[in-house]
């Protein structure tokens, strides 16, 4: 239902009754169901979790790609652009607030805690304790029973300099891409956008490895102490928001080479910009305060 004009973009869209809120309320009831009875040691957690989550991902691309067919075919005028774009603003807010918790956590584990066990009050508990950072002298895992294995640290060379590289590189082609799309040159924008798409596939994989090297090499793990968990909440987390921002931004370029989006309507497009842009500013605090400092 719109208020329109024949030959017009409706002022306002009102879309039909749809089954997908239901629908991917049910697929996220099972996910929810089956994680708890998976980490409860029920196998058929497992299955429900699986199950819930093709689910929820199927209604999401049927959702999707109904949203986009409605944009395609022009219902979508000025209102259903702006709330689109304070969607999207508070979505990124969110996120904003959410790796501020975890960025928090490690100022006060460095700041405070640490500090806290090494004071005058913890020594007769503890005499031993060294209260530095990051937690990887004897004595300073805060695990006096000796439940945390001996592990390093991990510096910014080379692997996290080379990542913050592909990053950076990332965000510039997609600026020119984005250029190119209001210039209405679609080819030069559809091989950047692949470009772009390749370069955070690549951080994805060399972060892997680092993963891997991490594991098997310095022995640092997600139980290393306090150390240990602040790196890989904050980096696994961001490494998560770097694939779904890869996934965005890899369906953004199907759509382009679909035929969607013009130099003057391509909020889907800008979307996903504005979410990238915001994973690689969140990766140079992470490269400053966990690789650096």
């Amino acid at each position: 239902m719109s208020a329109t004009t024949s030959g017009a973009t409706p002022y306002y869209f009102v879309p039909a009754e749809s089954p997908h809120p239901i629908m991917a309320a049910i697929g996220l009831f099972f996910v929810i169901l089956g994680a708890s009875q998976w980490i409860n040691s029920h196998a058929w957690g497992m299955y429900a979790f699986i199950f819930g989550l093709v689910w929820w991902l199927v209604v999401l691309f049927q959702w999707f790609r109904q949203a986009a067919h409605e944009s395609e075919r022009g219902l979508y005028g000025y209102k259903v652009d702006l709330s689109f774009r304070w969607s999207m603003s508070w979505f990124i807010f969110s996120e904003v607030m959410f790796f501020g918790a975890f960025f928090t956590a490690l100022w006060w584990a460095r700041a405070h805690s640490v500090p806290a066990l090494g004071g005058l009050e913890n020594a007769l508990l503890w005499p031993d304790f060294k209260a530095v950072w990051p937690t990887v002298a004897a004595g300073a895992t805060a695990s006096p029973a000796g439940i945390v294995e001996p592990f390093q640290t991990v510096g910014p060379f080379w692997l996290p300099t080379i990542n913050t590289a592909l990053l950076l590189s990332s965000g510039v082609t997609l600026t020119f891409a984005h250029h190119a799309l209001r210039a209405s040159q679609r080819g030069r924008t559809i091989a950047l956008m692949w470009l772009t798409v390749a370069l955070g596939f690549t951080f994805l994989c060399v972060q892997g490895y680092e993963y891997y090297h991490l594991y098997t090499e310095l022995n640092l793990k997600l139980n290393s102490g306090i150390y240990g968990t602040t790196f890989f909440m904050l980096t696994g987390f961001h490494g998560f928001h770097v694939f779904l921002g890869m996934l965005m931004l890899l369906f953004i370029t199907l759509r382009l080479q679909s035929g969607h989006f013009t130099a003057e309507r391509h909020f889907g497009f800008e979307g996903a910009a504005w979410y990238w842009h915001f994973v690689d500013v969140v990766w140079l605090g992470l490269y400053v305060l966990v690789y650096w400092m």
